[in-house]
C-alpha cells in the first residue's frame, strides 16, 4: 500500500500541513524541517497524487522554462538545476526554445501556445522592457536576465556590472594593461553585454586608462566560433586594421609580441573565451604570457581546457532555487497578487591557469 502525506506527516513528526507545504512549496519551511520532511518522503516512497491535487486547486503541475538556446552549455546546466529544484516541488517542467526571437517569447508569455501552464521561468533576449510589462500581467512568471520588467514580474539577476569589473579588475591586478573586450551585442535587448561592457569600461577608467574602441569586439552570438573569429580580428587588426610586421599582430610567434597587441581580454562568456583561446593557439600566442583570458559562467568546458579558464561563476543553483520560490510563491497567491522581487544572485570569480592562477606561469 502506498504511503500518504499523514504517514509522512508521522515519520517526520511535523504536521500535515507541514509536510503539504514542503510537497507543493505552498509557504516557507525552515531548512532543518524540510530535509526532515524530504527524508521522510524518501524512506516511505511517498508520491503526491498530482491529478487529484490539481482538481482540488485548479493547477495543473505543470511550469514552463523558456531559455534561448537548448545547446548553450550554460542555459543547458541551468534548466538541468531547475528540473531538480521542480521536481522537489512535484512540478513538471516544460522546456521551450526561443532563439531569442521576439514573437515566441511573446507567445510564450501570453499563453498563445496553447499549453496550459501554472507559471513559466524565461531567460528573454528580444523583448523590450515594455513588452514584457505588457505581456507579463495574468501568467505567474519570473525572469532571469537583466530586461527590467517593471515591478510587473519577478526577477532573478547577476550584477553583470559588478561582475565585469571584478574580471577586469583581476586582470589589471595581475599587470595587464592593454586589455580587449569580447562579447558587445547591439542587436540584442536583452542588456546582459551592455552591463558587461559597462563594468569592463569602469574598471579600466578607474585604472587611468581610456577604453580603445576597436578593442570592444562584437559577435553575433556568444558561441565558441564567434570567440575565435573576434580573437583573430583583434590579432590581426589591431586598432587601424593594418597590423603590419612590428604591430604584434598575425605573426602567430610569441616571441614578436608587441607592445600594440592586447595582453588580455576579457570575454562575456565561456564560450566566447574557449574560442579565444583556440585562436590564441593556433597563432603561437602564449597563454597566459602573452594574452591572459577571462570568460563568465564557469562552464565545465572551461574547467578542462588547457590551461583552464578563469571565469566569472553565478551561483546557478541559486538562481534555480530562488527563481522556483518565487514562482511557487505567485502560483500559490491568490489571484497572483504578491509584489514583484528583483533578486542579485551571488557571484565569484574562479582564478585558474588562463590569467596565471594554479597550473599555469604568469609572467
Amino acid at each position: 500500500m502506498s504511503s500518504s502525506l499523514k504517514d509522512v506527516a508521522l515519520r517526520a513528526g511535523v504536521s500535515p500541513r507541514t509536510v503539504s507545504n514542503v510537497v507543493n512549496g505552498s509557504a516557507p519551511v525552515a531548512e532543518r524541517t524540510r530535509l526532515r520532511v524530504q527524508q521522510a518522503i524518501d524512506e516511505l516512497g511517498y508520491r503526491p497524487n498530482l491529478a487529484a491535487r490539481s482538481l482540488r486547486a485548479g493547477r495543473t503541475g505543470i511550469i514552463g522554462l523558456a531559455i534561448p538556446e537548448l545547446h548553450s552549455p550554460y542555459f543547458a546546466e541551468l534548466a538541468g538545476l531547475l528540473v531538480e529544484e521542480a521536481q522537489r516541488r512535484s512540478w513538471t517542467v516544460i522546456i521551450d526554445q526561443t532563439l531569442g526571437d521576439a514573437e515566441a517569447e511573446r507567445r510564450l508569455l501570453t499563453g498563445d501556445g496553447g499549453r496550459v501552464m501554472d507559471g513559466l521561468v524565461i531567460s528573454p533576449w528580444a523583448l523590450e522592457a515594455r513588452d514584457l510589462t505588457a505581456t507579463a500581467r495574468a501568467l505567474p512568471v519570473v525572469l532571469l536576465g537583466e530586461r527590467s520588467p517593471g515591478g510587473l514580474a519577478d526577477r532573478v539577476a547577476v550584477d553583470n556590472v559588478a561582475a565585469a569589473d571584478e574580471a577586469t579588475t583581476h586582470l589589471l591586478e595581475r599587470g595587464r594593461r592593454r586589455i580587449a573586450a569580447i562579447g558587445l551585442q547591439p542587436h540584442l535587448e536583452n542588456g546582459t553585454a551592455q552591463q558587461r561592457a559597462a563594468g569592463y569600461r569602469r574598471a579600466l577608467r578607474r585604472a587611468g586608462i581610456e577604453p580603445r574602441p576597436a578593442w570592444e569586439r562584437p559577435v553575433t552570438a556568444l558561441h565558441r566560433s564567434d570567440g575565435a573569429r573576434a580573437m583573430a580580428e583583434l590579432l590581426d587588426g589591431g586598432e587601424g586594421g593594418g597590423g603590419g610586421p612590428d604591430s604584434g599582430f598575425g605573426s602567430g610567434l610569441s616571441s614578436g609580441w608587441g607592445a600594440e597587441a592586447p595582453d588580455a581580454v576579457f570575454a562575456f562568456s565561456d564560450e566566447l573565451a574557449l574560442g579565444a583561446l583556440h585562436t590564441a593557439h593556433a597563432r603561437g600566442v602564449r597563454v597566459p604570457e602573452d594574452l591572459a583570458i577571462v570568460g563568465f559562467d564557469d562552464i565545465e568546458d572551461g574547467r578542462f581546457s588547457h590551461p583552464g579558464l578563469t571565469t566569472v561563476s553565478p551561483d546557478k543553483r541559486q538562481i534555480a532555487a530562488r527563481a522556483l520560490q518565487c514562482l511557487a510563491d505567485r502560483v500559490y497567491s491568490p489571484r497572483n497578487e504578491l509584489p514583484a522581487s528583483d533578486l542579485t544572485i551571488p557571484h565569484r570569480l574562479v582564478v585558474r591557469g588562463s590569467t596565471g592562477g594554479p597550473g599555469a606561469h604568469a609572467r
